[in-house]
């Protein structure tokens, strides 16, 4: 069978995928409301309420077609009562500010670029995980202060540079005097067109381990590298910042 990788069709794919796990035999005709509900539950005792919602209106709909068609007389879906496990306890998505600088002092900044010097990169930027990793030292200018952002690092496949996701994510970041400083000497000796963290194959995994060491270290929620890219709320004023933003007002 064809897997498609669709956004569209992959939600489809996978439900028909849980429908021969649970009910492999059922046939259409079979269906009822207790034959439905019975579905409905034995997909709850694995998934939160609102995920088993959503495989209820995928089956649906393709049932009310059914119904339209007239391959069943009934809608079985009818009042169908939606469970779910109980939510798993959510991590935190992004740091405060407090938080924030607690973390990037609890890193190991050496003279030899590590992924320390990656984590803290990220956080003062907002770049995505594969825009670090594409990264060269030509891509800095430190006259001005700033670097582009112009490609990806195929990270996945490990296949090299690869397009940005799409044209407006091709841009300048400004970036503070003191990464300015600790950046022209990092990269110096570096070659101008190579990345300057990659060094074979990088999975996601191994920096999300890092960071998560750092974070248990100084007792502060664990976040992921992508968490580094979200905004949060200033306590005072309601207003959202990034963390970009926030570390320029306290340096």
């Amino acid at each position: 069978m064809k897997v498609y990788t669709n956004f569209g069709i992959l939600p489809i794919f996978m439900t028909y995928q849980w429908i021969i796990k649970l009910a492999p035999k059922l046939k259409l005709f079979e269906l009822n409301r207790i034959t439905y509900q019975q579905l409905l539950n034995d997909y709850a005792t694995c998934h939160e309420r609102q995920t088993t919602m959503d495989f209820h209106h995928q089956l649906k709909g393709a049932i009310l077609d059914a119904v339209d068609e007239g391959l069943i007389n009934r809608d079985p879906t009818r009042k169908a009562i939606i469970k779910g496990k109980t939510p798993a306890e959510k991590k935190l998505k992004y740091l405060n500010q407090f938080e924030l600088h607690t973390l990037l002092s609890s890193l190991s900044l050496t003279p030899e670029i590590n992924w320390d010097w990656f984590i803290l990169l990220l956080a003062k930027t907002g770049m995505r995980f594969s825009e670090a990793l594409a990264l060269t030292p030509k891509d800095f200018d430190f006259i001005h202060q700033s670097l582009s952002v112009n490609k990806t690092w195929d990270y996945k496949e490990g296949t090299g540079f690869l397009p940005t996701k799409n044209k407006s994510s091709i841009r300048k970041i400004q970036v503070d005097w003191q990464t300015v400083v600790q950046y022209s000497t990092l990269v110096k000796n570096l070659p101008e067109d190579e990345p300057i963290f990659v060094k074979g194959r990088v999975y996601n995994s191994t920096v999300n381990g890092i960071l998560s060491r750092h974070c248990k270290q100084v007792n502060i929620p664990e976040i992921t590298v992508h968490g580094l890219r979200h905004p949060y709320v200033k306590p005072t004023t309601k207003k959202f910042i990034t963390f970009f933003e926030a570390f320029r007002a306290a340096i």
